[in-house]
């Protein structure tokens, strides 16, 4: 709807106190996003939300939302999730964990479901019942696997994700998200990925996010 408020939001990101292969602080972050216009960043730390508080404390301050999730490595494969406490401390089938994020009332998404690193659903993306959005643009992934994600996301009817998936500054912000709203908390964030209506984007340098529905 035109002059509806949205937040571009990075969904899928590292920092390097709890990833270890990240090269990112969290000022560092929150300094290229900015840079790169947007609104919002996530943080999905690999098996960790250690950084949740610390996070929570330096988005008060800087007055940039900043939303901490997880990056779960099920046993079908990674998925990122949202508005849960906690997470289990071994691999599981992802329709568990999934169940488990949508009883406590989360938001999850396949994760680069194609990339070729035995850590994405892959044709499991047509069974798993439950999962929300499927990452169809993520930027460590190919795109010829981001359009086979894309291509099952729209034939099941989930929410469209794009996320830079960054591990180093240069590559922050590559993809984003469309997220109705204005959410300031993962409270309302959460509650605004329910409500739906994600469209990825794609940042072109000096001409800023570009909305896609097919790539």
């Amino acid at each position: 709807m035109e002059g509806e408020i949205q937040m571009l939001v990075d969904m899928h990101l590292h920092e390097s106190t709890c990833s270890s292969d990240s090269k990112m602080t969290l000022e560092e972050i929150v300094a290229t996003a900015r840079e790169r216009g947007l609104d919002a960043v996530c943080i999905t730390d690999h098996d960790s939300m250690g950084l949740k508080e610390t996070a929570e404390q330096y988005s008060r301050e800087t007055g940039f939302p900043i939303f901490v999730g997880v990056e779960y490595f099920s046993l079908w494969g990674d998925i990122t999730a949202f508005g849960i406490d906690r997470f289990p401390d071994k691999r599981i089938p992802a329709q568990d964990f999934v169940d488990q994020v949508n009883a406590a009332g989360g938001f999850c998404v396949a994760c680069h479901p194609f990339r070729n690193n035995n850590r994405g659903f892959e044709d499991h993306l047509w069974e798993i019942q439950g999962l929300h959005g499927v990452e169809v643009l993520n930027g460590s992934t190919d795109m010829e696997a981001n359009r086979k994600a894309l291509s099952i996301c729209k034939a099941r009817n989930m929410q469209m994700v794009g996320a830079s998936d960054a591990h180093w500054t240069s590559q922050l912000g590559k993809y984003a998200t469309m997220v109705p709203g204005e959410p300031k908390d993962l409270e309302e964030f959460v509650a605004a990925l329910h409500k739906g209506g994600l469209k990825p984007a794609i940042y072109e340098e000096g001409k800023g996010y570009r909305i896609v529905d097919t790539f």
